[in-house]
Parts: structure tokens; sequence; C-alpha cells
């Protein structure tokens, strides 16, 4: 209701189709199957009651769901003018028809008709000024645009029933000008004073409420039955209808404000979870970005005691190129995945230059040369890499480290398989505390839940991983 505008194309739409049908209906209803003369004149004007509003709400349609929009989208001035006369033309003549040849009005040219279209244009310019005053930017929220454009709605379909009276819409004015407001003072009388009192304990006040309500009927209809001397019909008539009010109505209302009440509550808490979610997200990326820091000067700190200038120089230059991608895009909420697939390669190229001149060691990696396309959740397939370096290097035994990395249309698929070498301490790697791998599990299942696929499988000399994400 206040982040939003309603939608008002469809309000709109099934009000004015349902005060048509309901027209129609009252009509077929009204039908007096017995009258003596119903071969002529009655049979006429029967079949004109129910083909004018047909007519009038076929045109409504046409001209509000098909042109307008059409129009907006379009902008092609002359095709929907030349299409609006003709709706327009055929609509007036056929009312014309049905309406001059059966005595429903004396001339051609009708005034409920073209008050009708008055009353349309008049509703199109209210809701373009009140859009311009009442919708954002202007006010922060649309709740009190909605309110009042909901209001206009009900206020002129009462002037198009209190203008179209004679064809049959005398009922349904009376059920708008009456019994719906009626209904809608006594829902929120019943929400205000009689369920919320309820609810905080105060049954009895509650039920003092109930049962003023239930006398102010009563007398209401006393007062009218005394004014038109009927007092006893007035009076059983108000007595029915306050039974009616307190044994039906109340029970009702209460049911769709308890409705109401849930449905409100579960929103709070799907609130609450997302927000709960989202700061675990944060917590989990803050501990993430130190984890990988300390990982990268470690293995700088070891490329810079076994290696000659150069190849620290190249290793200061891809850790200034993580270091950018971590400073500038590791707390967006998304990232190009090929920065993604650029982070992993230099990491995977610092820990290359590090460990190249060890015989024992085998690492390969395979990825495809083209980019990359989409957007990924940043730091997702790194901590399975680093993983490996981390449990799959020994500087004494045969080690191997095989990653390949594929990016499809709309996925992204890492698989990691390396040797296991557990209880060696020569590699610093070793002393982290191996955090990224549980908080990358648990960010998969806050960001991409049933969109991911993580198989992991071990045994005593290798570790194999399979990531899959649809993004």
């Amino acid at each position: 209701m206040k982040e939003n505008r309603l939608p008002f194309q469809q309000i709109e739409w099934w009000v004015v189709a349902l005060v048509f049908l309901s027209i129609i209906l009252s009509n077929i209803l009204s039908a007096n199957p017995f009258y003596s003369n119903y071969q002529d004149d009655y049979m006429g004007k029967y079949f004109a009651k129910l083909f004018i509003p047909i007519i009038l709400i076929t045109t409504f349609y046409l001209v509000h769901m098909k042109l307008i929009p059409g129009y907006f989208e379009e902008r092609v001035k002359w095709k929907y003018g030349s299409l609006l006369f003709l709706v327009a033309f055929f609509s007036f003549v056929l009312t014309g028809a049905f309406s001059v040849s059966n005595d429903i009005t004396k001339d051609f040219f009708m005034p409920f008709y073209f008050n009708t279209i008055a009353i349309y244009i008049g509703y199109l310019i209210f809701v373009y000024i009140m859009g311009q005053i009442l919708a954002p930017p202007r006010l922060e929220n649309y709740k009190p645009y909605n309110i009042v454009r909901l209001s206009a709605i009900y206020l002129f379909v009462f002037l198009f029933l209190f203008q179209f009276q004679g064809l049959g819409s005398e009922p349904i004015a009376v059920l708008f000008a009456i019994i719906i407001p009626s209904l809608i003072l006594i829902f929120f009388y019943n929400f205000f004073l009689i369920y919320k009192n309820k609810k905080a304990g105060n049954v009895s006040t509650a039920n003092l409420y109930l049962l003023l309500l239930a006398v102010s009927i009563l007398l209401i209809f006393s007062l009218i039955g005394i004014s038109n001397v009927n007092f006893p019909p007035f009076f059983f008539l108000g007595l029915a209808i306050s039974v009616l009010v307190v044994a039906v109505l109340i029970p009702i209302s209460n049911l769709f404000i308890e409705k109401y009440d849930i449905f409100q509550s579960e929103i709070r808490q799907l609130t609450s979870t997302v927000d709960q979610s989202k700061a675990n997200l944060d917590f989990l990326r803050s501990q993430i970005n130190p984890h990988f820091l300390f990982n990268i000067l470690n293995t700088l700190y070891g490329s810079a005691l076994q290696e000659k200038a150069e190849k620290t120089a190249e290793s200061i230059q891809k850790l200034g190129d993580m270091m950018r991608f971590m400073l500038h895009e590791n707390h967006r909420e998304s990232i190009p995945l090929q920065h993604e697939k650029e982070y992993l390669t230099n990491y995977v190229a610092l820990q290359e230059l590090r460990l190249n001149d060890h015989e024992y060691i085998d690492i390969h990696f395979s990825r495809s040369e083209s980019p990359c396309n989409g957007q990924i959740s940043p730091m997702l397939l790194i901590p399975f890499v680093e993983n490996a370096f981390k449990h799959g290097v020994s500087l004494q035994k045969k080690s191997w480290i095989k990653i390949n990395l594929r990016c499809l249309e709309g996925s992204v698929h890492l698989d990691v398989n390396n040797s296991i070498h557990r209880g060696t301490a020569e590699d610093p790697e070793k002393k982290s505390s191996g955090i990224g791998l549980l908080n990358v599990k648990q960010r998969l299942q806050l960001l991409y839940p049933g969109k991911h696929e993580l198989i992991i499988r071990e045994n005593d000399e290798e570790y194999f991983v399979h990531l899959s994400i649809k993004l």
C-alpha cells in the first residue's frame, strides 16, 4: 500500500464490470413474465435494459483496457484516435437505437449516455491531477494516492448509478449509497472498538461496545418507523438487522481481521529472517576478508624467501590486483563473473610462483580463455581452491591439485581435485583456521537456495569438490 501504486486499471475494470453485471442481473430478476402486454412494449424495454448495459460495459472495456494502454505504449495518435472514434460512434448508435425505439429516451441524444462519458472523462482528469499532487516523488510513499484514488472510484461509480436511473440501477444505487458504507462502518467499528479490546483482554469493554452497536441499529430503525408512522414493522426490521450484525457480520469480520493479523505476522517474521540473513551474510564476509589477506601475505612471505626480486615483483603485482578486487568489489551484492575468474586466476598464479620449483607438486588449472558472462556474488569460488592448496600440498611428498573452471550460459561450474596431506605443519597456510570453507557453504544457502549444487567427496588420499551455480 505504501511502497507501490495499486493495480488500478484492473481494480477499475472489475469494479465497473461488477456494477454492470449487478444491473443486468437486477433487470433479469425484475422481469414479470405474467405481464399482460409483455409481447409488446414490455418485452422491448426488457431487452433494451439488458443490451444497453452490455453495450456500455463492452465500450468501457475496449477504451479503458485496450485503447488507452495501447496509446501510452505506442504513442500513435491517428491510429488510436480513429479506433476511439469508431468505438464511441458504434456504441452511441447502438445505445440510441435501443433507447429511442423502446421509449427509454425521447430523442437520440440520450442524456444518460453523454453523462456517462462526462463522468468517465472527469474521473480520468481527477486521477491525473491527484497523480501530480499526491504520488511520489512529491510525497514519500503511495499511501495517500492509493486511498484517494480508491475513494474516487467509489464516488464516480455512485455518480454514474445516480444518473443511470431508469435502466435498472436503482437497487444497485441503494447498495452503493447505504448498504456498502454501512458494512464498512460496522467493520471499522468492530476493528477499533470491539476486536482490539478483546485482543487486549478488555472483554467487558468489547461486549459493551457490541451491545451499544446493536442498540444503536435498533434505535435508528425505530426512529425511521416513528417518522413514517410504521413503528412496529421498522422496529422488528431493526431487531432482525441487529441480530444479523451481532451473530453473523461481526464474527465474519473477526475472521477476516484474524487472517489479516496472521498475514501481517508472517510478513514481519519473513522480514526479520531476511534482515537476520543479511546481517549474517555481512558478518561472514567480514570474516572472509582477513582470512584471505593473511593467506596471500603468507604466500608472498614464502615467495620472498625462496625467489629473487623478479618473482617477488610479479607476486606483488598480482597481490595489487587482488587487493583492488577485495576493496572495490568484495562488498557488493554481485559482481561480473569475469572478475571472480580473474581473482581466482591471480590466486592460483601466486601459488604457482611459490611452488613451481618443487618437483613433487603438480598444479593444473584448466579454464576457458573466453570471458565469462553473468553476475555472481563475490568470493564464492576461491575458498574451495584455497582449501586445496591448504590441505593438498606437501613439500616432501607427491602432491597434486587439479582445477577446472567452466562458464556456461547462465551457470558456472568448478571442479577441484587435490591430494590430502594431513598433519604437516611446515606450510604456514596449515595454521589458518579453515573458516573460509564453512562460510562459503553458509553463503551458498543464503544466496542461492535451490540454485546451486555442492558435492564434496574425500578419502584417505584425495579430496574432490564439485560446485555448480545457476546465476
